[in-house]
Formats: structure tokens, sequence, C-alpha cells
């Protein structure tokens, strides 16, 4: 793939939520973004939306799991000024005593080894842009624990672990490391992708909250991370929405 111009900014899970509401707002800055995800169509649909109104989109189909996928993308691109590590999800919500060991090794592969193959494969052009930028977007469940939440728990602390750990690595380069930790979010298929398809058990998670975060929200957050000067490091900041206090402390209003 050839760019001409723009910064090149890659968002991985990019066919809905919070990742494709990020490549909304990275379009609208001023980037070429590349739009990676599993479901072909869904980004496609997307990037045709975004030439629609004037920005530069790639949609590229990826599984963030394939590491020879992954190397193959990478070396498709000629530069890339930002990686937005999005891609991720939770299943289930049950109690480590009784949790799918194969929930666990999945929320595992896609939120930390998926984040550890994109950041691997493109540090070197991050690093040959001369300002490159890394977002881990992890979640308030990567810095404390609530019951039911073991596995993805588990899973967003690995994620917010590499973050602080590249960090370190690596400073002196070019390249700065964001983390983005958001608390409740309210997204098309995060729910209901957690509890399998259950309608019911997903809304429950939302019911009484007046206003939970958007994916906009966390886009807006996650464009204004990365769009301040080359020497601003925003390594970790935490959203929420007024009415979540903690990860165990949501105010509902009574019905």
């Amino acid at each position: 793939m050839t760019t001409a111009g723009s910064p090149v900014a890659v968002v991985t899970g990019a066919s809905s939520g919070i990742g494709a509401a990020t490549a909304r707002a990275l379009a609208a800055a001023g980037h070429h973004v590349v739009l990676t995800a599993r479901r072909k169509d869904r980004i496609e649909a997307l990037a045709a939306e975004l030439a629609g109104a004037g920005h530069q989109a790639t949609a590229l189909a990826l599984d963030v799991t394939d590491r020879a996928a992954v190397d193959a993308f990478a070396a498709s691109l000629d530069r890339c000024d930002v990686l937005v590590n999005n891609a991720g999800g939770a299943l289930g919500a049950d109690p480590v005593a009784s949790a799918d060991p194969e929930d666990w090794r999945r929320m595992y592969e896609v939120n930390v080894i998926g984040t550890l193959h994109l950041t691997q494969a493109l540090l070197p052009a991050l690093t040959a842009s001369g300002d490159g930028t890394v977002v881990v977007l992890s979640s308030t469940a990567g810095l404390a624990t609530y019951e039911g939440g073991g596995g993805y728990v588990a899973a967003k602390h690995g994620a917010h672990v590499l973050a602080e750990t590249l960090r370190l690595e690596i400073v002196g380069t070019p390249v700065r490391v964001v983390e983005i930790a958001p608390g409740m979010v309210r997204t098309e298929e995060f729910a209901t992708t957690r509890f399998r398809g259950d309608t019911e058990k997903a809304e429950a998670v939302y019911a009484g909250v007046a206003a939970p975060l958007t994916a906009e929200d966390v886009a807006d957050t996650i464009c204004w991370a990365v769009t301040r000067p080359s020497h601003v490091n925003i390594d970790l900041l935490v959203v929420r929405p007024r009415a979540q206090a903690s990860n165990t402390k949501v105010h509902r209003e009574s019905r």
C-alpha cells in the first residue's frame, strides 16, 4: 500500500465500536487511516464512508492473532506513524472456579498477543517515522479486579503491563507509548459478545446508568492523546462515565 503526504494511522478492531469511531476521529484529524479487522465487509464499508467524506482510508482484513498475516500486513505498508491497538474484547463472566479456560486463552490471545504482534511488526516503521505513537487500549479492568471478570481482568492487566514495559524499553526513541483505559462504555457489541448473544444479560450491565461512555467518547480521548505535541506523552489516561466511581461502584437510577 502506497500513501503520500498524510500521516498513517493503523487501527485494529476497526469493524465496529471504539475502533470504528477512532478511525473516523483520526481520519477527520488528517490521518490516512488503515482499517484492520477480521470482518472485511465492515471495514470496507467504513473505508467507503470515510472516502465519501473526503478522507483517506484503506481497509485490509487481518486477524491480529495470526503472526504470519500480521507480518505480511506490516510489510505491505510504506509508512506507519500511529498504531492504535484496539482489537480485544471479553468472553464470559464466570467465576475463576468454573470459567472456561478456552475463553481465557482467547481473550489473552487477542488482547495481549495480538497487541504484541502488531507492535513488534510495526515498531520499525513507527521509529523510522521520526514521530511515532503506539496506543494500547486497555481498560479499567487492567487496573483493578472485579468478581466474574478474572479472565478479562488478567488479559487487560497483560495489556497494561505490555504498554508500561514497552515505554521503559524504548525511551530515547522517537516513539510515544500511550495507554487509554476506559471504564463502562456502551457499544453495540461488547456486552452482547461477552454474554454470547444474551441481550438480557447485556442490557443488565447498563441498567439504570443514565449516560455510560460511548465509542465516540473514547475515540475523542484517543485522538486527543495522539494529536498532542510530539514531546507530550499521555502515559495512562483513565476515562469513566460520571456515574462510575470504580469497577464495582456505579450509580444506577431507580426505575
